[in-house]
């Protein structure tokens, strides 16, 4: 079946990502993490299933996911799990946005200062 036809599902659980708001893969475009050209043959992935990115999320819409082990940011250097809190919480912020903000997909993504400032 081609993918136009079943939707996006979740690599990891296999059920249907329904929304933009909850894919993971409309966050990455978001950051910068993954060209426009790339977009439709990316894998996709609920946000709560890819725990390694949602970790950093810090919106009072998302309820916190711990990581447990070497990779979650509990044991990682405070400097950068604050940089990446801020970084993908407003990523997160904006994917909630898309809904209302009447963009095209090429608009979506955040625009970094040129200090790597997120606006």
């Amino acid at each position: 079946m081609a993918r136009c036809d079943e939707g996006y599902l979740c690599e990891v659980c296999g059920r249907d990502v329904a929304v933009v708001t909850d894919s993971d893969l409309y966050l990455r475009f978001v950051l910068g993490e993954v060209p426009l050209e790339r977009l439709h043959c990316q894998p996709e992935r609920h946000l709560r299933c890819n725990p390694g990115l949602a970790q950093y999320i810090v919106d009072p819409a998302f309820e916190p996911l711990a990581v447990p082990g070497d990779f979650g940011k509990a044991g990682l250097d405070p400097a950068f799990v604050r940089a990446e809190e801020a970084r993908v919480s407003a990523g997160y912020r904006r994917l909630l946005a898309i809904p209302t903000l009447g963009l095209s997909v090429p608009e979506y993504p955040l625009h970094v200062t040129p200090d790597g400032e997120l606006p």
